[in-house]
């Protein structure tokens, strides 16, 4: 297993944690899911949401191409 391997199963270790600690936690506002709704205006329409929104669809739409075509993309 190289440094990397270990680095990304680190990551993982990591988040797991974290979100487990905050769905554990039950506050709102505390998982990456309520932090993403919140960074990218999902649930209201703040200054600027469709800017935000629209930041979102093109990372999501990158990230879906990239995986699914080998990193072509």
């Amino acid at each position: 297993m190289d440094g990397f391997t270990i680095a990304w199963l680190l990551w993982v270790g990591f988040f797991g944690a974290i979100e487990g600690a905050a769905l554990a936690n039950k506050q709102p506002g505390d998982t990456l899911s309520e932090h993403l709704w919140r960074w990218f205006a999902i649930t209201g329409k703040p200054a600027g949401w469709r800017a935000r929104r629209a930041v979102l669809v093109a990372g999501l739409a990158w990230l879906v191409a990239h995986l699914l075509s080998g990193g072509r993309f």
